[in-house]
């Protein structure tokens, strides 16, 4: 039996990740990649990853390719705080949201995929986490309370949205004021980021596409490996 080193591991685990991420996109229930173009921006829409992904959302060295338990750190959340995970996947970010807004707060997991919804509850039955809300949402709403939310998250999501102004129309309409768009997204001002470059957004654009749909671009961060952490307000 080969024996492998721990780095040798790392890029074995990493390609199978990425051959997976492949296969999920590649066989994605969305419209094709060059379907459609952001009115504003030009930028080209990616297919949405399918549940047959789901794995490479919970893959173990994740945490060394993304560091997303720092990502989660920066969101700045506290207890009684009510937030969503738009496009939640495999509930990877919204269970972890849900222990640090605790039982005062809530957590609105939303997904246009009931299978990923179906792999949240599935989780949810082995974790004493009480306050998450599954959301199945459409491509242009989301389906969130409106003037509810002090923050609304996506993790590597709104590059993928086909209709992104009326999604980001509902977003605003559920944030409370003076609420945070926050988006994680790939960088792609590096080319080093091993991700498709449909699958990766600038701050140019991202500032371009959100502002013109009534937000402001509060800050950025770049504190991650290899995505930048956007803060939008509503004003």
């Amino acid at each position: 039996m080969a024996t492998f080193t721990h780095p040798m591991r790392l890029r074995l685990l990493r390609a199978l990740a990425l051959a997976a991420l492949a296969v999920a996109l590649a066989t994605a229930p969305a419209r094709a990649q060059d379907d459609g173009r952001h009115p504003v921006s030009g930028r080209f829409f990616a297919n949405t990853m399918s549940a047959a992904g789901a794995s490479w959302l919970d893959r173990p060295e994740r945490e060394d390719e993304e560091a997303p338990k720092k990502a989660i750190a920066l969101l700045g959340l506290k207890p009684g705080d009510v937030v969503a995970d738009v496009g939640a996947g495999s509930g990877y970010f919204a269970l972890k949201m849900a222990e640090l807004v605790g039982p005062t707060g809530r957590v609105y997991a939303a997904d246009i995929q009931q299978e990923m919804l179906d792999i949240i509850k599935s989780k949810l039955g082995y974790t004493p986490v009480k306050n998450v809300t599954l959301v199945l949402g459409a491509e242009d709403n989301p389906k969130l309370p409106p003037n509810t939310l002090d923050m609304a998250l996506m993790v590597d999501v709104y590059h993928e949205l086909h209709e992104p102004q009326a999604v980001l129309t509902h977003l605003r309409e559920a944030l409370k004021p003076g609420g945070r768009l926050i988006l994680l997204e790939y960088r792609a001002e590096d080319p080093k980021v091993p991700i498709q470059t449909l699958h990766k957004m600038s701050v140019q654009v991202a500032k371009l596409e959100i502002e013109h749909e009534g937000f402001v671009l509060a800050k950025v961060l770049n504190d991650l490996p290899w995505q930048h952490l956007l803060i939008f307000t509503r004003p």
